[in-house]
């Protein structure tokens, strides 16, 4: 949906197909974005989901130094352990423990983001709401929470999600 609306308005978007979703790793995910990136600027642009968030971080944080990206809005992000491990990982947490415990510059992140939105839902089955502090102190992040909205994807009813196309087009 997000990506019709974006190219609609003469955008060009990419949605990359990430590897192994059942068993992201950062050493997979990272340059598979990387990958479909190319060389970013400031007229470039990232909206992730959940893990796809943590991604978008970790890619930033790789940049060269020189290099700023127009914004990120992130949806249901989070740098904290998971309340509970997502449906789909069957490893008894250490895809959680993988990436919310590998150490994360946000120093480094903060210096390649022209703006970034955190949208979150305070009833996230997954994502603990207290993230909102991290994006706000560490990254600088605009902090949205839509009441009872799960963790903002098909299963909780968002097919659509409006207010990431107005965020986006608003940095």
């Amino acid at each position: 949906w997000l990506k019709a609306e974006l190219e609609q308005r003469g955008y060009l978007v990419y949605v990359p197909n990430m590897p192994a979703t059942d068993y992201p790793r950062i050493q997979n995910w990272v340059p598979a974005l990387a990958k479909v990136v190319g060389r970013p600027d400031n007229e470039t642009f990232f909206v992730g989901h959940s893990m796809g968030c943590a991604t978008i971080a970790r890619y930033l944080e790789g940049l060269s130094t020189n290099i700023k990206v127009g914004g990120v809005v992130f949806v249901a992000g989070f740098f904290l352990p998971l309340t509970e491990p997502n449906e789909g990982w069957d490893d008894n947490g250490q895809t959680d423990n993988h990436w919310a415990k590998t150490p994360i510059d946000f120093e480094l992140i903060c210096a390649h983001i022209g703006k970034s939105v955190v949208i979150f839902s305070n009833d996230d089955p997954f994502v603990p709401l207290s993230n909102q502090n991290i994006f706000k102190e560490e990254l600088g992040s605009e902090i949205i929470v839509i009441k009872n909205a799960g963790h903002l994807n098909i299963k909780a009813g968002y097919e659509k999600l409006p207010l990431v196309l107005d965020k986006l087009l608003e940095i």
